[in-house]
């Protein structure tokens, strides 16, 4: 092999080209092939390679981009309801959205996902066994350390990244509800597990988790977890900062009472956000408006039949107020919002069934003096206690207390500053129980009752596959609830039916799709889905 130099005679540039002898076969003869490899640098005499010639060499096998992974064996798989995962994927938008954050993970973020949905209450330690029967993205068996070291990469930017994306698909086409719940934790060693109000009253320390959720598409946007003793009054403004953080604007939100507070109004106002949510009777510009609609509450022209409730709405001055730290002052105007009454004679009953069950427990406790510390207030509210050494304990009813609580059994109460008709903020408002139900998907279903880690970014990076799986689950769930099929079918007894649907795999022979039924095909028809095919 020879280079060889030949200069241009227009130009005056030498180049340089690279002579290959090879045997022609054709005219079997010893041949040269020339190529050109650069041209000569007047000054210095060196060769200037071409671009084509400094092409990097073809990588190494431990270079190589992953790719499908090629039939090396003769199995059989279930793979219906992967299928079914698939599509949403798809449709939802969370396989472009996953595939984009985190290009390296994302196959092993859906499998896990998937894996959780499939085998409802299961431990990740039996993931090995069951990919190896299942269809799932990565393809792969994902051990417990990979699987550890999979929670870890995954970071705070891409969860805000991934929230972003999802959220920007439908953030002007609903309201939002958020909520927050409490999770148990053995863990001594993260940070955010905290005593503080249980919401199941368990006595082990918490941390809490505060949800995002579509109010008619059913699906959730975001997650936060939080220290276990934030309470949830304390939560709104730190969710509006994050909305501006994610460039959410002029989002609809809809909260429930607990969240409730004059500043937290205050800090909706300001963000420009509009909202729906539950107010408490005993404020006293709503006690105020409550006496004057009582009699109003019992017409029938304020009765609505689907919800079985009388309603009505008046419009009143919200007292805005704003500080101005720069300019050490407060801003302070009237704000137009809408407070809606409601009185329902079932929930009277109930009111007053729920009452009864409490004050006996309550005089049950003070009785056997096992006091529980989320009752201590209502014990005095109540009950008047007094001892004497002669006559013993003696617990005297506060009837004052208690016919107070009997007038209002039946009314609640929304505060909103958009809707101005009280049965579509009442309908708006009772959706916000997909995000109740959520929270038992990922307690139950997706057994995360109790954490069982030992680091903080293992807890980030499983609550957020756990948030992925929940996002399947909530569309399957609403796509059952639109098509009536929760009156034949359980969640689970749906992904089991199309589970059964096979596919076989051989090398050099491809794949071959399983049998479909008539009733699989009606299912995936129902949830929107189009049927498999190879």
């Amino acid at each position: 092999m020879a280079v060889i130099f030949q200069t241009n005679k227009k130009t005056g540039i030498t180049y340089a080209y690279q002579n290959e002898p090879y045997w022609d076969k054709e005219k079997q003869q010893s041949r040269a092939k020339r190529t050109l490899i650069g041209k000569v640098d007047p000054v210095t005499g060196e060769i200037i390679p071409t671009r084509s010639y400094k092409k990097k060499p073809a990588p190494t096998s431990s270079e190589v981009k992953p790719g499908p992974i090629p039939m090396t064996q003769v199995r059989r798989i279930f793979y219906g309801a992967g299928y079914l995962l698939d599509q949403i994927g798809k449709q939802t938008g969370v396989y472009a959205d996953l595939k984009a954050i985190f290009p390296e993970h994302y196959k092993q973020i859906l499998s896990i996902a998937y894996y959780l949905i499939l085998e409802e209450n299961n431990a990740l330690s039996r993931f090995s066994h069951w990919q190896k029967l299942h269809h799932h993205p990565y393809c792969q068996d994902i051990p417990s350390q990979r699987s550890s070291d999979l929670f870890q990469a995954i970071d705070e930017e891409g969860r805000m990244a991934f929230f972003q994306k999802q959220g920007n698909r439908r953030m002007e086409k609903e309201y939002w509800a958020f909520d927050t719940t409490s999770i148990s934790s053995y863990s001594e060693v993260l940070s955010q597990v905290k005593k503080g109000r249980n919401k199941e009253h368990d006595r082990l320390p918490q941390i809490n988790l505060a949800l995002l959720f579509g109010a008619q598409s059913g699906l959730p946007f975001y997650y936060r977890k939080l220290s276990g003793n934030i309470t949830d009054v304390k939560t709104v403004r730190q969710l509006m900062k994050e909305f501006d953080v994610m460039g959410y604007k002029k989002v609809n939100v809809i909260f429930d009472r607990g969240f409730y507070s004059k500043d937290n109004i205050n800090a909706l106002y300001k963000h420009h956000q509009k909202f729906v949510i539950g107010v408490q009777l005993k404020l006293k510009y709503v006690k105020g408006v409550l006496e004057a609609e009582r009699e109003n509450l019992k017409l029938w022209s304020n009765f609505e039949t689907q919800f079985n409730t009388y309603g009505v709405c008046r419009t009143i001055n919200w007292e805005y107020e704003q500080e101005r730290p720069y300019k050490g002052d407060v801003i302070k105007l009237e704000k137009r919002a809408y407070l809606h009454l409601f009185y329902n004679p079932e929930k009277a009953i109930k009111d007053q069934v729920d009452m009864n069950d409490y004050l006996t427990a309550l005089h049950q406790d003070l009785k056997e003096n096992t006091l529980k510390d989320y009752r201590m207030k209502d014990y005095d509210k109540y009950f008047e206690v007094t001892e004497t050494p002669k006559r013993g304990k003696k617990i005297t009813p506060k009837e004052e207390a208690m016919r107070n609580a009997v007038r209002n059994y039946g009314y609640f109460a929304l505060l909103s500053n958009e809707v101005n008709d009280p049965f579509e903020a009442l309908s708006l408002y009772r959706s916000k129980d997909v995000v109740e139900k959520a929270f038992g998907n990922l307690k139950e279903r997706l057994n995360f009752r109790r954490m069982q880690v030992s680091s903080e970014l293992s807890l980030n990076g499983k609550l957020f596959v756990e948030f992925i799986a929940l996002i399947y689950l909530s569309y399957v769930k609403k796509k059952m609830q639109d098509a009536e099929l929760f009156n034949q079918w359980t969640l689970q007894g749906v992904l089991d039916e199309l589970d059964m649907i096979e596919l076989f795999e051989a090398p050099g022979h491809g794949r071959v799709l399983g049998e479909v039924t008539t009733k699989q095909k009606e299912l995936y028809e129902a949830l929107g889905v189009a049927l498999p095919s190879l």
